[in-house]
């Protein structure tokens, strides 16, 4: 059976896609700040619970895409890079949750950003694509802005129980975004579907996730009810909307411009925050967005 042809999209079905995967994945803090409020507690084992809820659901929901692989003609390794991909974007949680309990937020912040330069570098050494100077240019630029943001939140760059562990955790972290960026678009290059990709990964991901919650011993019960909605609005909306479309467009463009995107996230999530809490940012935020 011959593999099926996929048009490239048109210019304004990019800019669409990439407009509502920054929308969307802005919520996420705001859904998130939610649920800690709502059960009262926070720490890693509320995240782990939180994130690994947060793909179970997502993969429930894509649970009709796996019926596509019986008519998928599939090249060598799109599995493997899907269930990779799934794995990375598992640890990424991790590890990035995790360093907020050893460095500040502002540093851990700005860590994990360098998610883009990161894929720029896996791109060139491992893809063999080059790098033009507009792209490093643009990187530079994102980067500086992230750090201002970062550093007008009211966090300090050093600070925490642990700031090497915790620093070298959200560097690990933005590392291992990187693989899943680019896993996901060798994944869909050889044969899967934007569904079926989704679904492995999401899987893939949850499956971890969960095993690493019940080894946390985290509890999934006896929360309030709002924490359950809030999940749910996080699977719908920062993982289905989000993460599915910017997984879309690594497909079509330049997964370091893909990535830049998610820069844009603190400035979506200012503007939300001002108008859910009443957060007013402070200069540098606003320098830095």
């Amino acid at each position: 059976m011959a593999m099926k042809i996929i048009k490239q999209p048109l210019r304004w079905q990019v800019g669409l896609v990439f407009l509502a995967g920054v929308l969307a994945i802005s919520t996420s803090a705001i859904f998130v700040r939610l649920a800690i409020a709502s059960a009262g507690v926070s720490g890693v084992g509320f995240s782990l619970f939180v994130a690994g809820s947060r793909l179970t659901i997502a993969s429930m929901l894509l649970l009709p895409a796996w019926r596509n692989f019986r008519q998928a003609q599939l090249g060598p390794g799109a599995l493997l890079y899907a269930s990779g991909a799934g794995i990375c974007l598992a640890l990424h949680f991790v590890t990035w949750i995790t360093s907020l309990s050893f460095t500040s937020i502002a540093a851990s912040t700005t860590l994990v950003t360098t998610t883009p330069i990161w894929v720029a570098l896996v791109s060139w050494l491992w893809f063999k694509e080059k790098l033009t100077r507009l792209t490093v240019l643009g990187i530079g630029v994102a980067f500086v802005g992230a750090v201002l943001i970062s550093l007008g939140d009211g966090g300090a760059i050093s600070g925490g129980s642990n700031p090497l562990l915790g620093n070298s955790l959200a560097l690990m972290a933005a590392v291992i975004a990187s693989l899943y960026v680019l896993w996901g678009r060798e994944a869909q290059q050889r044969g899967l579907s934007i569904g079926s990709y989704s679904a492995v990964a999401y899987s893939m991901g949850a499956l971890v996730l969960l095993l690493l919650s019940l080894l946390w011993g985290v509890s999934y019960l006896n929360y309030p009810v709002g924490v359950y909605l809030y999940i749910l609005l996080l699977a719908l909306f920062p993982q289905m909307v989000g993460h599915t479309s910017f997984n879309w467009l690594v497909r079509w463009i330049n997964p370091t411009l893909v990535t830049l995107a998610i820069l844009f996230e603190p400035v979506g999530a200012c503007f939300l925050g001002y108008l859910i809490f009443q957060e007013v940012p402070g200069v540098l935020v606003l320098v830095g967005a």
